[in-house]
């Protein structure tokens, strides 16, 4: 192939492949970190959950669009440029010959509106209080995803300690019903004790099949929140219960209260709402639009001439009263927002502080009384039925005890792990600040 042609063609193929890239659909998300989603660690959701979450996405979409909005806030008013033709004659035409030697008087003029009263930067100022929110909003909205992630792991640690407690008794029922069976053809025990233990046995096996249910409910849930909704059923939470810490009591509730990206946010859009009020009063300034005009008269070359004009607005049937009053309505709607997203946050960090004690107080009793008063008591009810001291009445029953109450101090475990998560999201401070 000649030279030129492998050139022309390299380029065709080059410019071909720019014009695709240009137009080709939103590349897709980046694909999901190798982690270990059999033994997912909650640092290694937060990972996924940074990178994949949609609402972390949509929101970031909004920072974005309004970051865009100061280019266009702080961009001049474009100039015009008008061309216009008369004294075009039906009846004789507009002559021979080309175009500049028409019959027809032509005027070209370029016109420049000047913005007075700093409208320019007071629509800067907004655009700019308008992005600090959104970024505030995006910080409110990680807050509370980062929230609902960690109970969504803590929901599906309890899943699978509900599917271990409950598959565990399930196994323990078995065999005690296949002993009983034994016993049973010894003479032992008779046949009501072993239906009695056999509705036990079915019981568990039902609740184990509940239990399976909640865990896939929880790990499609958390699926969803780290962006990995088709390897949900892979995912197994593998950090241990988080240990017990009191939540310390801040210094200056007000001062952590103000750092919440939901507050910073408020206090943004009343920033903006105080720039909006003085742009409505500075439209009460008139702009003034200027220009310069060439006008050709080609029947007579001694006519041409130059001019400039410089217009304002008349202020006859619009002052502009109903754009203030709305710009001061928006203000106090602002004021009013800001007054109840701090009231809001003041009642957060209360309520959180109040389920984290509560939560704590709920796993010491849980651990130190509760659960080791069933484990003691089901040890000595085996003992007591291995020795026919008991019947199956009470093993069953201290059973059943140990069983509920294995499943009351995972649910109180549970409990806490959301309470502490639900704690440090209340008393997260906004990054953008």
């Amino acid at each position: 192939m000649h030279p030129v042609f492998q050139r022309f063609s390299l380029a065709l193929l080059l410019g071909g492949s720019a014009l695709a890239a240009l137009s080709a659909e939103p590349s897709a998300p980046p694909p999901v970190p190798a982690y270990p989603l059999e033994r997912l660690t909650l640092r290694e959701a937060e990972a996924l959950f940074e990178r994949r979450n949609h609402e972390l996405q949509i929101a970031q979409r909004a920072v974005e669009s309004s970051e865009a909005d100061v280019i266009t806030a702080a961009a001049r008013p474009n100039p015009t440029l008008a061309i216009g033709t008369s004294r075009i004659s039906p009846s004789q035409g507009v002559g021979s010959g080309s175009l500049w030697d028409k019959r027809v008087d032509t005027v070209i003029g370029l016109s420049q509106v000047f913005e007075r009263g700093n409208k320019r930067e007071l629509r800067t100022g907004l655009a700019e209080a308008a992005v600090a929110a959104s970024r505030s909003d995006r910080s409110e909205v990680e807050r509370q995803q980062r929230g609902t992630l960690h109970a969504a792991y803590y929901d599906l640690l309890l899943a699978q300690d509900k599917v271990s407690i409950i598959g565990e008794t399930a196994v323990s029922y078995q065999k005690l019903f296949d002993a009983a069976q034994l016993r049973l053809k010894a003479g032992d025990i008779s046949e009501t004790e072993l239906a009695r233990i056999s509705v036990d046995a079915l019981r568990a096996q039902n609740d184990t099949r509940v239990a399976r249910a909640e865990l896939a409910r929880a790990q499609f849930v958390l699926a969803y929140l780290i962006g990995a909704e088709r390897e949900a059923t892979r995912i197994q939470a593998a950090d241990p219960w988080p240990a017990l810490e009191p939540p310390l009591r801040p210094a200056d509730v007000d001062a952590l209260v103000d750092a919440r990206a939901d507050v910073r946010a408020a206090q943004a859009r009343f920033a903006a709402a105080e720039r909006g009020r003085e742009l409505a009063r500075a439209l009460r300034t008139r702009d003034i639009t200027a220009g310069v005009q060439y006008e050709r008269f080609p029947s007579d070359t001694s006519n041409n001439s130059y001019g400039f004009f410089v217009s304002v607005p008349l202020f006859i049937n619009n002052y502009y009263e109903g754009e203030i009053r709305k710009s001061e309505a928006e203000l106090g709607a602002a004021r009013d927002g800001l007054e109840r997203v701090r009231a809001l946050a003041v009642a957060d960090v209360s309520r959180a502080r109040s389920d984290l004690e509560s939560a704590a107080e709920r796993v010491q009793r849980s651990r130190e009384a509760v659960l080791m008063a069933a484990e003691k008591a089901a040890k000595g009810a085996e003992f007591a039925y291995s020795r026919g001291a008991i019947g199956v009445t009470d093993l069953l029953d201290a059973r059943r005890q140990l069983y509920v109450t294995r499943l009351e101090a995972a649910t109180v475990q549970a409990d806490h792990a959301r309470a502490l998560a639900g704690w440090r999201a209340a008393t997260t401070a906004d990054p953008t600040r």
